[in-house]
Protein backbone atom coordinates (compact mmCIF):
# COMPACT_ATOMS: atom_id res chain seq x y z
CA UNK A 1 0.00 0.00 0.00
CA UNK A 2 1.70 3.13 -1.44
CA UNK A 3 1.76 6.08 1.52
CA UNK A 4 0.41 9.25 0.97
CA UNK A 5 3.11 11.93 0.83
CA UNK A 6 1.38 14.95 0.26
CA UNK A 7 -1.98 16.76 0.67
CA UNK A 8 -1.61 17.66 -2.96
CA UNK A 9 -1.10 13.89 -3.85
CA UNK A 10 -4.40 13.11 -1.93
CA UNK A 11 -6.26 15.53 -3.75
CA UNK A 12 -5.02 14.30 -6.92
CA UNK A 13 -5.56 10.53 -6.95
CA UNK A 14 -9.10 11.14 -5.09
CA UNK A 15 -9.45 13.11 -8.44
CA UNK A 16 -7.97 10.71 -10.97
CA UNK A 17 -8.77 7.26 -9.50
CA UNK A 18 -10.87 4.79 -7.94
CA UNK A 19 -8.93 5.09 -4.87
CA UNK A 20 -9.49 3.37 -1.47
CA UNK A 21 -7.38 5.59 1.35
CA UNK A 22 -6.74 4.23 4.84
CA UNK A 23 -6.62 6.26 7.37
CA UNK A 24 -3.91 5.34 10.37
CA UNK A 25 -1.53 5.71 12.76
CA UNK A 26 1.50 3.87 13.81
CA UNK A 27 0.50 3.69 17.28
CA UNK A 28 -2.81 2.32 16.39
CA UNK A 29 -3.13 -1.23 18.08
CA UNK A 30 -6.31 -1.52 16.26
CA UNK A 31 -4.83 -0.21 12.78
CA UNK A 32 -1.91 -3.18 13.84
CA UNK A 33 -4.53 -5.77 14.34
CA UNK A 34 -5.63 -5.26 10.73
CA UNK A 35 -2.25 -5.47 8.59
CA UNK A 36 -1.71 -8.53 8.16
CA UNK A 37 -5.09 -8.91 5.89
CA UNK A 38 -4.00 -6.00 4.02
CA UNK A 39 -2.50 -7.43 1.32
CA UNK A 40 -5.15 -9.80 0.81
CA UNK A 41 -8.04 -7.28 0.27
CA UNK A 42 -5.75 -5.73 -1.82
CA UNK A 43 -5.70 -8.41 -3.83
CA UNK A 44 -9.64 -9.24 -3.64
CA UNK A 45 -10.13 -5.59 -5.16
CA UNK A 46 -8.39 -4.80 -7.92
CA UNK A 47 -10.50 -2.41 -9.12
CA UNK A 48 -9.42 -0.20 -6.33
CA UNK A 49 -6.14 1.58 -5.52
CA UNK A 50 -5.24 1.58 -2.10
CA UNK A 51 -3.35 4.45 -0.01
CA UNK A 52 -2.16 4.76 3.48
CA UNK A 53 -2.64 8.25 5.19
CA UNK A 54 -0.87 9.04 8.54
CA UNK A 55 -3.37 10.37 10.61
CA UNK A 56 -0.48 12.16 12.65
CA UNK A 57 1.02 13.81 9.36
CA UNK A 58 -2.08 14.54 7.73
CA UNK A 59 -3.57 15.80 11.02
CA UNK A 60 -5.45 18.97 9.44
CA UNK A 61 -6.64 16.90 6.32
CA UNK A 62 -8.63 14.20 8.84
CA UNK A 63 -10.49 16.98 10.52
CA UNK A 64 -11.80 18.47 7.08
CA UNK A 65 -13.16 15.09 5.92
CA UNK A 66 -14.26 14.31 9.87
CA UNK A 67 -11.91 11.28 10.24
CA UNK A 68 -11.74 11.12 14.15
CA UNK A 69 -11.09 7.76 14.67
CA UNK A 70 -8.94 4.81 13.29
CA UNK A 71 -8.30 2.58 11.57
CA UNK A 72 -10.67 4.63 8.99
CA UNK A 73 -11.27 4.13 5.15
CA UNK A 74 -12.88 6.40 2.42
CA UNK A 75 -13.20 5.35 -1.08
CA UNK A 76 -13.34 7.99 -3.77
CA UNK A 77 -14.34 7.71 -7.72
CA UNK A 78 -14.64 10.17 -10.31
CA UNK A 79 -13.28 12.96 -7.91
CA UNK A 80 -16.20 12.55 -5.16
CA UNK A 81 -16.34 10.74 -2.38
CA UNK A 82 -18.59 7.76 -2.75
CA UNK A 83 -18.22 5.61 0.39
CA UNK A 84 -16.98 5.88 4.13
CA UNK A 85 -16.28 3.37 6.93
CA UNK A 86 -15.19 6.20 9.75
CA UNK A 87 -15.74 5.14 12.99
CA UNK A 88 -12.73 4.51 16.18
CA UNK A 89 -13.59 0.91 16.31
CA UNK A 90 -11.63 -1.92 15.68
CA UNK A 91 -12.29 -3.23 12.11
CA UNK A 92 -12.57 -7.06 11.18
CA UNK A 93 -11.51 -8.32 7.91
CA UNK A 94 -14.96 -9.05 7.17
CA UNK A 95 -16.27 -5.77 7.72
CA UNK A 96 -13.96 -4.10 5.35
CA UNK A 97 -14.86 -6.82 2.56
CA UNK A 98 -18.22 -5.66 3.24
CA UNK A 99 -17.41 -1.89 2.95
CA UNK A 100 -15.02 -2.50 0.05
CA UNK A 101 -17.90 -4.53 -1.88
CA UNK A 102 -20.60 -2.15 -1.37
CA UNK A 103 -18.24 0.69 -1.92
CA UNK A 104 -17.34 -1.38 -5.49
CA UNK A 105 -20.84 -1.51 -6.52
CA UNK A 106 -21.29 1.97 -6.92
CA UNK A 107 -18.22 2.24 -9.42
Amino acid sequence: MEQIQTVEQFREISRKEAAVFMFSADWCPDCRVIEPVLPRIEADFPGFSFYYVDRDKFIDLCGELDIFGIPSFLVYANGAEIERFVSKDRKTQEEIEAFLTKAEAKL
